[in-house]
């Protein structure tokens, strides 16, 4: 009895969560425009977002956004783990670590609003005609990036063995190249982890990326709008293909994440 409540009760979760989705993947493959009637199977609405310029543009305002932020994040966010696990006193090290975690925990939209406040602001002082834009958005991504990256890489970190820096240095290594030879192998898994893992929020942003981007409007921007009058079926198609896409990364993650965990239990059995 239990196990079958169990189940039932994982059951509603799951059909609660997805079948939202299910239903907008099944009306992207209607051939008509109605959300209540589906007439017959097409890729009509696939095809049209070829000749859909609002669209296409606001889908590579997000690729741009994503990637750049993913990949800023994951090199600063690296380079910040590094730098906190050589901090000697522990004291300085918690503090350090609970204020890059503020982003995580601070609320979206607290966020967006404070740097946009401090965009402006900064414009202001400049003499910019406009204060926000491309490098806001960017910026206010690599901000609530960071702090993932940064937990997705400490732990690795914090097992690898420090005596291999230690041995290349021995060897006649540089610091910057021991880490480059020794302790970056090491971690290359827990790096790209992080950056699918900002890849991925980056590309689902919105709250905060409202707040700071002026006209430089990313794809769940230009959606948003669009439900202020109506959502056209090509719509659904887009918004299909960025879902498939971001489950296939998270797909990704959960493997990457497994294969840790295997070596991290492998090497802790010998």
């Amino acid at each position: 009895m239990k196990k079958a409540l169990s189940r039932l009760y994982v059951g509603l979760i799951l059909f609660f969560l997805y079948a939202p989705v299910a239903v907008m993947i099944f009306f992207s493959l209607n051939s008509g425009n109605s959300v209540w009637v589906f007439e017959s199977f097409s890729l009509d609405w696939y095809a049209g977002l070829i000749f859909d310029d609002s669209l296409l543009t606001a889908l590579e305002h997000t690729l741009i956004i994503a990637l750049l932020s993913a990949v800023i994040s994951t090199v600063l966010g690296t380079a910040a783990a590094v730098g906190i696990l050589a901090l000697k006193k522990k004291i300085t090290k918690r503090i350090v670590t609970s204020v890059t975690n503020i982003p995580m925990m601070n609320a979206d939209i607290v966020t967006g609003v404070s740097l946009m406040l401090l965009f402006v602001f900064v414009g202001k002082i400049l003499g910019l005609d406009e204060s926000l834009g491309f490098l806001t958005v960017l910026i206010a991504h690599i901000t609530f990036n960071l702090p993932y990256v940064i937990l997705s890489v400490m732990p690795r970190l914090t097992q690898t063995d420090s005596s291999l820096h230690e041995a290349a240095l021995d060897l006649g290594c540089t610091p910057i190249k021991a880490f480059f030879k020794a302790i970056l192998p090491a971690i290359s898994t827990s790096i790209f982890t992080g950056f699918i893992m900002a890849f991925t929020l980056s590309l689902d942003d919105f709250v905060i990326s409202y707040f700071t981007c002026g006209h430089y409007q990313t794809l769940p921007i230009v959606i948003y709008n669009m439900t202020k009058k109506t959502v056209t079926p090509d719509v659904y198609a887009l918004s299909t293909i960025v879902f498939i896409s971001v489950f296939v990364l998270l797909m990704l993650y959960n493997m990457l994440q497994n294969k840790n965990v295997k070596k991290r239990r492998h090497r802790d059995e010998y």
